[in-house]
């Protein structure tokens, strides 16, 4: 699946590049391009926050650049600390944790989900989005892998959470590429300003954002974990 979704940003790169400057609406001679970001947000994305629009919508190339960027990183990771698998004593050794990071591991972990999925979610609304929700949620992760060694991260899993959301990403994009000709192309209603349901396709392309930054974030603390043990 990781494949299929290089292939498909390469392609829609190469799309990208080949079209003709003149259609692209800000280029080069425009000089007023943060005031129009600022004026019309509302009227064209129907986002309470101007940095989601501008993030997700006016420079989501960019965005989706940085998305592949992490996905990237996440992969040499993972091959550099690939090591083939070992036989596992009966009764391994485990080091205990402290007191308080048991206790964080306990109650803390379902808050700390919980408040970078608010994060993400509410992203067009109030600051945040969908790189801090999941910056957020792979701090949980980290904190269950010091403190609940038991529970060991299921990179698995992870993986294919992160493959889904980036699927999403991608397919969200074509969509709008197909129905208005241009790639993240705003077709769902833009709803009521300042309620959660609102804005389109940007709280879609955050969530997804969010979980896919979430588990390559975890995937590669898991990583670690597993080569320092």
């Amino acid at each position: 699946m990781r494949k299929i979704i290089a292939l498909i940003l390469l392609a829609m790169l190469l799309w990208g590049i080949s079209k003709p400057i003149s259609n692209i609406p800000f280029g080069m001679n425009k000089i007023n391009v943060a005031k129009h970001y600022i004026t019309k947000d509302i009227s064209e994305t129907g986002a309470a926050n101007v940095v989601t629009s501008v993030v997700v919508l006016y420079r989501g190339f960019d965005t989706l650049g940085e998305v592949t960027i992490l996905f990237i990183a996440a992969i040499g990771l993972a091959s550099i600390l690939y090591l083939p698998k070992k036989r596992v004593p009966d009764n391994p050794p485990v080091e205990d944790s402290s007191l308080i990071l048991r206790t964080g591991c306990r109650f803390l972990f379902p808050l700390i989900l919980l408040f970078g999925t608010y994060i993400f979610v509410h992203g067009h609304l109030t600051p945040g989005g969908g790189f801090q929700g999941g910056a957020i949620i792979a701090s949980g992760f980290a904190l269950m892998s010091l403190s609940c060694k038991e529970r060991i991260l299921s990179t698995v899993r992870l993986g294919v959470v992160e493959s889904l959301a980036g699927l999403t990403f991608v397919t969200v994009g074509l969509i709008g590429l197909a129905t208005g000709g241009y790639f993240l192309l705003n077709f769902l209603p833009k709803g009521t300003l300042n309620m959660l349901f609102s804005a389109g396709i940007i709280p879609v392309i955050y969530v997804a954002i969010g979980f896919k930054v979430g588990s390559e974030l975890a995937g590669i603390i898991g990583n670690l974990m597993e080569r320092t043990q």
